[in-house]
């Protein structure tokens, strides 16, 4: 089964597979069965240049992953594997993780070390805690190395969800010469050409040839490109399709077969993070998250499985029992659009001046243009206007899109907290440092569902619904599957292990 093909400004009948290739690496376009695997990633060539300060961009993700892995990764199917370290120990009732690494080498030769590890590791914790002051990494009291070869975390509290931010692409293990693979990377043309690190040259030569199919041509190109470069046959993988390029792909001609959803949980919504008396007014910004109609999206968006959603929490997690819903969620729509009229009409009237508008920054994409019209017509219809600016610019409603990088309320809080620039409630901060100090596990969850009940009571951040994570995969890539964290490990990509 097919989509109705149609793309806009690109004419299908002379953009083939050979005008594709034309320029680039003769090798890149595989053969589909035994050649190298052609990747296209969205983004931009500088989430490839500079990765760590390019993400969450995609393109910066997949080649952390692919060049600069950390002690540990996630699989295709979201479970932790060994990466740098090739195993790992858990002591002291879980306040001390012992990683003993494999033989690894910087791109200069010299033997990766576990104090290289220790310092590498430490200083990129250092800033992520500065961001995320409350999650998973808040306990880590010191990272040391024992001998040459094994490092040790050490945590002052036990903190379940370690691992999973291990195993994020920011903690990645890099150094001014690079990474450790599992691939090493040269330019080739606007491409990179990623080939296994280890398979040394005497090894090579002992057991012949390496399969051409053990490696990868990287690209990161515009959206539109990408899908026509996969129809057309020149790419065996597309990856970083979000929502905002989604209304792309279904008139493009592309096998239905051949898209791949990923079942992720994280953050689609709107932070509030503009100053002013006008967002300082929780009516004001409770008025704003009801004005949305969620109930479009699915037609904007149609995903089998997608969800909107309204609160800030998709699941229960940790929490003694699950976070209670707006007391406006079960209103119609125009009951709530009729509230927000009435606060905003109020504010005009206290200040004897209108609303000033309202600066929303989304990313470029066609989708975007949909969710613009769709949240500005909420605004219009409580009396607010709106226009868009662009992601790097200043802005009062900020998108996020994030996939969630471990499975704890804990994530959530901090990615909408006060470290982040969000609009946020002082009190629901207090509480999560409180919930740090908890000695029970019982009484830990209890002010954590205390601080999202005063998170989302604080309407800082507008729920929309789960992440849009899209990915299109040939047939050949037989070890290729729908993840739950969004991750596809190019070493992972056939049944047998690369």
């Amino acid at each position: 089964m097919r989509f109705v093909p149609f793309f806009p400004r690109l004419v299908r009948s002379t953009l083939t597979a050979g005008l594709l290739c034309a320029g680039a690496l003769a090798t890149g376009c595989s053969d589909r069965s035994s050649g190298p695997v052609a990747v296209s990633v969205i983004g931009v060539r500088d989430d490839f240049a500079k990765p760590l300060e390019r993400l969450p961009d995609p393109g910066a993700k997949l080649i952390l992953e692919a060049t600069a892995q950390g002690l540990v990764a996630f699989d295709a199917g979201g479970e932790i594997l060994p990466a740098l370290a090739q195993r790992w120990i858990v002591q002291d009732d879980g306040r001390s993780y012992i990683f003993r690494l494999r033989r690894a080498f910087w791109p200069n030769g010299e033997r990766v070390t576990a104090g290289d590890v220790a310092r590498l590791l430490s200083a990129r914790i250092d800033s992520l805690r500065r961001l995320d002051p409350d999650g998973p990494l808040d306990a880590v009291d010191a990272v040391v190395p024992m001998t040459g070869e094994v490092v040790e975390i050490r945590l002052t509290a036990a903190r379940p969800f370690v691992l999973q931010m291990l195993a994020q692409p920011q903690m990645a293990i890099l150094s001014s010469a690079g990474g450790t693979g599992p691939y090493r990377s040269e330019k080739r043309g606007k491409a990179l050409y990623l080939k296994p690190v280890d398979k040394t040259e005497e090894a090579e030569e002992a057991a012949g040839a390496l399969p051409a199919w053990q490696n990868r041509i990287v690209r990161a190109e515009r959206a539109a490109l990408a899908i026509v470069r996969f129809r057309e046959g020149a790419a065996d993988l597309v990856l970083g399709g979000r929502y905002a390029d989604l209304p792309l792909l279904v008139p493009s001609g592309v096998d239905r077969d051949a898209v791949r959803v990923d079942p992720v949980q994280g953050l689609l919504g709107l932070a509030i993070t503009g100053k002013g008396a006008l967002l300082d007014d929780g009516d004001i910004r409770r008025a704003i998250n009801m004005s949305i109609d969620r109930s479009q999206l699915p037609a904007m968006f149609p995903l089998g499985g997608w969800a909107t959603s309204e609160q800030l929490l998709p699941a229960q997690f940790e929490l003694p029992a699950p976070a209670p819903a707006p007391e406006w969620s079960a209103l119609p729509i125009e009951e709530r659009r009729a509230r927000g009229r009435a606060a905003v009409g109020r504010w005009r009237a206290e200040r004897k001046e209108p609303p000033p508008p309202l600066r929303i920054a989304l990313p470029d994409g066609p989708g975007s243009t949909m969710l613009f019209a769709l949240v500005a017509q909420g605004l219009h219809a409580i009396g607010l206007s709106a226009h868009r600016v662009a992601v790097k610019q200043d802005a009062d409603l900020r998108l996020i899109d994030e996939v969630a990088a471990y499975d704890s309320a804990l994530w959530y809080l901090g990615r909408v907290g006060c470290a982040r620039g969000v609009h946020c409630s002082r009190e629901a901060g207090d509480m999560l440092q409180s919930a740090s100090l908890a000695a029970t596990a019982e009484e830990r969850a209890a002010r954590i569902a205390q601080a999202v009940a005063l998170t989302q009571a604080h309407d800082g951040y507008i729920p929309l619904g789960t992440p849009v994570r899209w990915a299109l995969a040939a047939r050949r890539l037989s070890g290729f599957m729908p993840s739950p964290r969004a991750r596809h490990p190019l070493n992972h990509l056939f049944r047998a292990t690369n």
